[in-house]
């Protein structure tokens, strides 16, 4: 059957609609992706603020019953498969508790449910370790399958950048721009942080770039505390092998992750602190993120005066 004839036996089919309505719908769509909201999670929506009925429970067996063959009881009818509506074909579904995959990346058939968040923590650290090089971090990383975020995600998004360079930017997590391009800071935000670099004379082959999740939350949405403990083994394992004289961290949730602050990132950007690496101490500073300063232009200031103690200390 081709497309005309698929068409005309379908009143829904889109070029069925009138202009107004498709017009309508596109409008729908845009929206939607400028929202972030571009993966599809189920079939139907769930109203999560009702309370699911519980599964029944079989029956106790009744354990003074004789246990002869004729005595048990009669098996309870089978339950055919549910199938989808008529229509409409069932979604490729991953092992992430039914969510289905798009995109490139590992086929949906090879995943597993992700593990137990203590688990895969744990299998994070031993993965981490394991790394002598950053190609081969980058390998495993690509391979782990115990942060249910890489189901959703498009691509990985490792890093960017010179690896030999003496500073390195970490963000937290990638956008929609990054995760279709597989490189961090493309979009708008990654347009600023290059004039930022330029200012003091720096650009993408004098300076490393990652951030501390290497999978796009679905939605842009903020990454949970167990995804954020999840993928700290390999971001440290990163900085570590690629050892800058300078870290940077962009935004309060990297600062908090890599430096342990807690107390905002207006309070502690610009001030000067030490990241042990694992084989040696690293001077590093937290700045604001672009994203941020993007939507508060105010801002730029304070972030400018973060970028020459930069320059100051890599010219020393």
């Amino acid at each position: 059957m081709n497309c005309a004839s698929y068409a005309a036996m379908n009143p829904e089919h889109p070029t069925n609609l009138g202009a107004d309505l498709r017009d309508d719908l596109r409008a729908v769509l845009a929206f939607y992706v400028e929202a972030g909201v571009d993966v599809l999670l189920a079939d139907e929506p769930i109203d999560r603020f009702v309370a699911q009925a519980p599964h029944p429970t079989a029956a106790a067996p009744d354990l003074t019953a004789p246990d002869g063959p004729d005595d048990l009881p009669a098996p309870p009818d089978e339950v055919p498969p549910r199938l989808p509506p008529a229509g409409r074909p069932p979604l490729n579904r991953a092992g992430n508790g039914g969510i289905p995959r798009f995109g490139a990346g590992p086929s949906p058939a090879t995943l597993d449910a992700p593990a137990a968040p203590d688990a895969a923590i744990m299998a994070a650290r031993e993965a981490a370790t394991r790394a002598s090089s950053l190609e081969e971090l980058r390998t495993i990383l690509d391979r782990f399958e115990g942060c249910g975020l890489r189901v959703t995600a498009k691509r990985l998004v490792f890093s960017d950048g010179n690896p030999a360079a003496r500073v390195m930017f970490v963000g937290e997590a990638p956008g929609r721009e990054e995760d279709l391009e597989g490189l961090p800071f493309v979009g708008r935000s990654g347009q600023l942080l290059d004039r930022m670099m330029a200012a003091i004379g720096l650009d993408r082959t004098g300076a490393y770039i990652a951030n501390v999740i290497p999978w796009r939350p679905p939605g842009n949405r903020t990454p949970t505390p167990q995804e954020s403990q999840i993928c700290l083994p390999f971001i440290r394992r990163q900085i570590e092998l690629a050892d800058p004289d300078i870290l940077v961290c962009l935004g309060g949730p990297s600062a908090a992750a890599l430096l342990g602050i807690r107390e905002g990132i207006r309070k502690a950007r610009g001030r000067w602190h030490v990241y042990h690496s694992g084989t040696r101490e690293i001077r590093a500073i937290a700045s604001f993120h672009p994203a941020y300063l993007l939507r508060t232009p105010l801002e730029k200031r304070f972030a400018w005066r973060d970028f020459l103690a930069i320059k100051k200390a890599l010219a020393e």
